[in-house]
């Protein structure tokens, strides 16, 4: 097994970086994807990745996995991909500006998403400009069916710029989830395109030797089962939550 020693590079809030961090996690919890208690979890609010292998990483934490050189090869390659495709696409891009441009502008949003630092100056209401005004063109399912294939293509080619952390790749396609997820209920287009897989829910470690009874009544049912089930407990036998918590205090 790899072992990381992260950060390998230094990392620093952006002017997107909180907010983004913010709305996510309030939509991860929602969904059961990550704990009710996650914005206060050091392992997932960090800027700097888990060395744990078993932990997700988060996309603002990226840039101290993956640094700058990186993170700009895999949006080149994609605008490599942008400025050889059709005319109707292709010119939604051109009259902005050439490949250069759009590569940097890019970059630095993702950078500072990513745990860069102040690098996309103007924040949200910069990047809710850029979508209402000069990407408009694209803003609907036709746009965005093309945006996402040639995206995938570009991350399927990347390959050597997400390092040997398997986790880099279901994270960099979470975060195209969750800002694709938002420009959708934005503009009312109505295709879910998927980037592949994305992170899994996180799974709390959890020790039951060092819980009071209150605090593993105080779990949720399902990481309670999830719980368990790590230890080998077949939670089939066990009925209702009250069986679960009495299987808990015997471990």
């Amino acid at each position: 097994m790899s072992k990381f020693t992260y950060p390998d590079y230094p990392t620093a809030n952006g002017y997107l970086t909180e907010i983004t961090r913010r709305k996510y996690i309030d939509a991860a919890v929602a969904n059961n994807v990550l704990p009710r208690d996650a914005h206060r979890m050091p392992d997932i609010i960090s800027l700097s990745a888990s060395n744990d292998s078993t932990r997700p990483i988060q996309f603002w934490q990226l840039f101290s996995v993956l640094g700058q050189e990186r993170i700009v090869g895999i949006v080149r390659n994609f605008y490599a991909r942008v400025y050889d495709d059709e005319e109707w696409f292709r010119s939604a891009f051109a009259r902005i500006g050439g490949a250069d441009h759009h590569v940097a502008t890019q970059s630095a949003m993702w950078l500072d998403v990513m745990g860069a630092g102040p690098a996309y100056h103007g924040g949200e209401y910069r990047l809710n400009f850029h979508h209402t005004h000069n990407a408009i063109q694209l803003m609907n399912e036709k746009g965005a069916q093309r945006w996402v294939k040639l995206m995938v293509e570009a991350l399927d080619a990347s390959a050597d710029f997400m390092t040997e952390d398997k986790r880099v790749r279901p994270c960099i396609n979470t975060f195209l989830t969750h800002f694709f997820g938002k420009y959708a209920d934005d503009f009312r287009f109505n295709n879910r395109e998927t980037f592949g897989e994305i992170n899994p829910p996180f799974k709390r470690k959890i020790n039951f030797l060092n819980m009071t009874e209150s605090a593993i009544e105080a779990l949720p049912e399902e990481e309670l089962k999830n719980a368990l089930v790590d230890r080998g407990v077949n939670v089939a036998d066990y009925p209702d939550k009250r069986a679960l918590v009495n299987k808990a205090l015997r471990l």
